[in-house]
């Protein structure tokens, strides 16, 4: 199951949310089943959740919490990177999407192999769903 609770006034595609998670589930061999809960929030949720959680007192654009599967993306921060990235609002939601996906199945980028790893994961889902999306 999966839960998305927007909180922001954006307009969001709740089925195109879950069509993403689930492709990326199935492609990354995991069982459909798990339970995800996606939020987006605005500046002033994501700061105080990132002060709380990361001792970070800053926007970020993503959080993710391995032990309750949830995916918190700041909808206001993710509009200024895709402006600055110069692609669609929706490209960067998959993009912090695919991010926050991996963190809730474990994978982290703290050390540099790591990160390496994760990256070159996400690049292989974003490009899945893009093929996937077209069809």
């Amino acid at each position: 199951m999966i839960e998305i609770n927007n909180l922001v006034k954006a307009s969001i595609s709740k089925g195109w949310i879950k069509k993403i998670i689930k492709e990326c589930l199935k492609e990354m061999a995991e069982k459909e089943s798990k339970e995800i809960s996606i939020a987006f929030v605005g500046d002033k949720a994501i700061k105080n959740l990132n002060k709380i959680y990361r001792k970070k007192n800053r926007i970020t654009d993503v959080l993710s919490f391995e032990d309750v599967k949830e995916i918190i993306i700041c909808y206001p921060q993710a509009k200024r990177q895709a402006k600055e990235k110069k692609h669609s609002i929706k490209k960067e939601i998959e993009i912090l999407l695919i991010h926050g996906l991996l963190h809730l199945l474990g994978y982290d980028h703290q050390k540099e192999k790591d990160a390496l790893k994760m990256e070159r994961l996400e690049k292989r889902l974003l490009k899945f769903e893009i093929q996937n999306l077209k069809s």
